[in-house]
């Protein structure tokens, strides 16, 4: 019973798929923090920049 137990590996490849799949996440949502606090420096910068368009 447990040799045939070790010898199992139908769940091996759902595994690989679902490690795949993390992998792919965390990639994605740091990517996305990334760009989302590049963003939030663009709009900075051109806050402070009308604000001192308007204000001289």
């Amino acid at each position: 019973m447990i040799r045939t137990f070790l010898k199992d590996e139908s769940g091996a490849t759902a595994i690989e798929y679902g490690l795949i799949a993390t992998m792919i996440a965390v990639a994605a949502l740091v990517g996305m923090q990334m760009t989302g606090t590049s963003v939030n420096g663009l709009y900075d910068s051109n806050e402070q920049q009308i604000s001192e368009a308007i204000n001289g």
